[in-house]
């Protein structure tokens, strides 16, 4: 073997093949892990949230995410901001997909964050993957028919 042969080429073809497959999966992750692209809105047959919807709310915005991802972790003001804007006219749900991966499963979550908007039967009416600003998804309420009760 001559010395100026690189490591890689030492290395045997099954560790070489493995850290290939390594580097691929922690980039595949980091990339799936947080943000992405705004989704298009559908009428798929999501699942209603597995608690009790208020008696008034007329839509529910399910956010599925982590509270170790950093567009996750922006996205509480933003919801905060949505409740408070609109009152008991949504429910606000959050699901930490790193803790428990069933309502990922469920919902079909590719990447996070992502919001999904069903109507009081459980209809997916809208979704979105990424950070969702506030004032698009207060439009969004609003052409789905909800008044603002208060400015936040």
């Amino acid at each position: 073997m001559s010395v100026g042969r690189s490591l890689v080429a030492r290395a045997p073809l099954s560790l070489v093949v493995a850290l290939a497959i390594t580097i691929a999966l922690v980039g595949l992750v980091a990339l799936a892990g947080c943000g992405g692209s705004s989704g298009a809105a559908g009428s798929s047959a999501a699942p209603a949230p597995t608690h009790s919807s208020s008696a008034t709310a007329k839509i529910t915005f399910v956010e599925l995410g982590s509270d170790s991802c950093i567009p996750c972790k922006e996205m509480r003001p933003v919801m905060d901001g949505i409740q408070q804007a609109f009152g008991d006219q949504i429910e606000i749900v959050f699901y930490d997909i790193w803790e428990d991966d069933a309502p990922a499963r469920e919902y079909g979550v590719q990447m996070i964050p992502t919001q999904v908007f069903l109507d009081d039967k459980g209809v997916e009416l809208h979704r979105h993957t990424g950070f969702y600003p506030q004032e698009e998804i207060e439009a969004l309420l609003i052409e789905l028919g909800l008044s603002k009760v208060a400015t936040p």
